[in-house]
């Protein structure tokens, strides 16, 4: 099969969508397209690695497919192969339930869905890692057809459409892993508000993880932590800027179980090796996790729901990383996340989290909190983004950069609001957008119209209110008024007006009234243009 280029590639899996486009929402026929995209991974990265491991190595399937089925079929290959295919991938597929076998039975008209279900259930069992991945992926359900024989139609036609995408040819996983993070971002595209609960735009991912990762490109055994992870592409971009990727441990942590088994998915898509994945299913504010070392990380990244609502328990306020600081209300817990990555940050480590920019002034709890986190010098930068750049809200919102032991207290503010390129349907960083933000932190100084270094005092004197134009002035001045062509226009304007007042009183004497009454308005108009 031969290799696709990235482009190629992302119009195919897009082009794949077609089929369940118009049953269901984006939300909904994204666990298909995905599931199955993922499955055909598992198993053609299977089926050619047992090829290569019986000395005939080979990427074409059909081939392949054979060389396993026989090696499997033999009694004296049998243990090894099966021992050998789970050590290396923590899962195996019966020849019969891969992939390509059940595309040859696409084709000869014996497929049916229990197939595919037995194979993704086989999958889930062979160890705890792998346990739900597939369980968003409803074969069954009426939205893929009324009856058993359309719903099996339209997943052999999905399956048919995605069997000819070369999955395992490419070099390394980033090709892969790219495309899966486009279909994520198309996705998120065509689902509107609910794209928030699984996805932030690529743009923003890359210059999060840039501040985050700033001067530990080189650090080996690099931690990263999500406590709201969605589809895992923050925590994946910190590959794009180490020169230790292989070594990076991503911790995640998400609420959703859909958006859970996407992250999972999209690690190993993306080549992460099972030890280096940290993934947990639960709520990051009711339940306090990692609880096991570490438990503190190098940079911690977030992207979470705005303005939540939260439910404290009874002793909350005690909790280790709320003692210090308070409750967020119950009403907004962005400050709630915020003090849960802050307490799971490094002393060395650098947090950042976009939130909405209330969280700048608001008052009441919230007005306490951001009181202590600069009288501690917790809160080291703020960025205003542009607005319309997420999916799933059209508000401008922040990105903020805490870190932990800092000499000094001041805060350094970069207004970006203006610093974006218009799209479709919404606005985005390009890469010198992004760039100019990225020197702007670095080099920690004012830049007129754009950033302000403000000390603790000058923050003091505004009771402690972070609103960027507070710091950051980006009115432009008025342009000076030429008094003497303002006189001369006047002056010409009224010679214009009174050039065309006598000739409409002019006009007036051609006019005859044919009553007494419009003799009368008449006489009083000529009256009035003559006085002028």
């Amino acid at each position: 099969m031969a290799q696709m280029t990235s482009q190629t590639l992302y119009q195919a899996l897009w082009n794949s969508a077609d089929i369940l486009r118009s049953k269901m929402d984006a939300s909904e026929y994204k666990n298909y397209l995905l599931g199955l995209i993922f499955y055909k991974y598992l198993s053609d990265r299977m089926v050619v690695y047992a090829s290569d491991q019986l000395e005939e190595k080979t990427t074409d399937l059909d081939k392949a497919q054979q060389i396993y089925t026989d090696a499997y079929n033999d009694k004296d290959l049998h243990d090894d192969l099966i021992s050998n295919v789970s050590d290396e991938f923590g899962y195996h597929i019966q020849p019969d339930l891969t992939f390509t076998a059940l595309i040859d039975k696409i084709d000869h008209g014996t497929f049916q869905l229990e197939d595919l279900s037995q194979s993704f259930r086989d999958i889930e069992q062979s160890s705890e890692f792998f346990s739900g991945l597939f369980e968003d992926v409803d074969l069954y359900s009426r939205k893929l057809g009324a009856t058993p024989q359309k719903q099996n139609q339209v997943i052999s036609d999905v399956m048919k459409q995605i069997s000819t995408l070369d999955l395992v040819g490419q070099n390394t996983n980033d090709i892969l892993g790219d495309a899966y993070e486009y279909l994520i971002g198309q996705f998120a595209s065509d689902s509107g508000k609910n794209a928030g609960e699984f996805y932030t735009p690529q743009s923003v991912s890359r210059l999060i993880t840039q501040i985050a990762m700033h001067g530990k490109e080189d650090v080996r055994g690099f931690t990263i932590y999500d406590p709201t992870m969605g589809s895992g592409s923050l925590l994946l971009n910190a590959r794009r800027y180490s020169n230790e990727r292989l070594s990076i441990n991503y911790f995640g942590q998400e609420l959703n179980t859909s958006t859970y088994n996407l992250a999972r998915m999209n690690m190993i898509l993306h080549g992460v090796p099972i030890n280096n994945q940290h993934l947990h299913n639960a709520d990051t504010l009711d339940q306090d996790w990692p609880i096991e070392e570490p438990t503190n990380f190098d940079a911690v990244v977030m992207n979470p729901p705005y303005s939540a609502h939260w439910q404290p328990s009874k002793g909350t306020e005690n909790d280790p990383r709320f003692v210090s600081y308070g409750l967020a209300p119950k009403s907004k817990a962005d400050f709630a996340f915020l003090l849960h990555g802050y307490y799971h940050l490094k002393d060395t480590g650098v947090m950042c989290i976009v939130l909405p920019h209330g969280v700048l002034f608001r008052g009441g709890a919230e007005g306490r909190i951001r009181k202590a986190l600069l009288e501690n010098g917790a809160i080291d930068t703020v960025i205003g983004l542009p607005a319309n750049i997420f999916f799933n809200t059209s508000i401008p919102t922040t990105v903020t950069v805490l870190k932990k032991s800092r000499t000094t207290r001041d805060v350094l503010f970069i207004d970006a609001s203006k610093e974006f390129e218009k799209a479709k349907n919404q606005n985005h960083l390009t890469d010198d957008n992004i760039q100019k933000i990225l020197e702007t932190y670095i080099n920690r100084k004012d830049v007129d119209k754009y950033a302000h270094l403000a000390s603790f005092d000058e923050i003091k004197e505004n009771d402690f209110n972070l609103n960027i134009p507070r710091y950051v002035d980006t009115t432009e001045p008025e342009k000076p008024v030429d008094v003497v062509k303002v006189v001369a226009d006047i002056k010409k304007n009224d010679e214009e007006i009174a050039r065309l007042s006598s000739e409409l009183a002019k006009n007036f004497d051609d006019l005859v009234a044919n009553n007494d009454e419009a003799a009368k308005q008449l006489a009083a108009l000529k009256e009035l243009f003559k006085n002028e």
